[in-house]
């Protein structure tokens, strides 16, 4: 089922998404400062091609405020124009009644566009590291 919501994710919508997060990451890469802002534009280019059987989880760092700080950079570099490309995408397939889910699926899109730093792109079924780092423990 996956395979299927994918393929038709990627026909309707991701490829242009993935388009468009692809050159914000070219763009910030131009400038020495933006090369974390294109890493992390190139990791969710790839996860909103292939968003089924994914997820956006928040990275166990004790660096909060650098995320916060990147995220309104982020957010004025290019984040609003990519959460507007998923909401102007959402609300388009969100016309038929097959479009629906995927129109959910690109708002939710839209919220990880504005703040995505500090966030990693896992499978949607791969166990959650968090709870042993906050302990203490390693992941491995």
């Amino acid at each position: 089922m996956k395979a299927l919501l994918n393929l038709l994710w990627f026909v309707l919508a991701g490829v242009w998404m993935a388009i468009a997060y692809a050159i914000a990451g070219v763009l910030m890469f131009i400038t020495v400062v933006g090369i974390p802002f294109g890493l992390q534009s190139f990791k969710l280019s790839g996860y909103v091609l292939w968003p089924f059987g994914r997820r956006l989880v928040q990275r166990p760092e004790r660096m909060r405020t650098v995320s916060a700080i990147g995220n309104v950079l982020w957010f004025i570099l290019g984040g609003w124009y990519l959460a507007l490309g998923h909401l102007i995408t959402g609300v388009v397939l969100c016309i038929t009644v097959i479009g629906i889910p995927f129109g959910i699926a690109s708002f939710k899109m839209a919220a990880a566009a504005l703040r995505p730093m500090g966030r990693d792109v896992v499978r949607r079924h791969a166990p959650d590291r968090r709870a042993e780092i906050a302990i203490g423990g390693t992941a491995r």
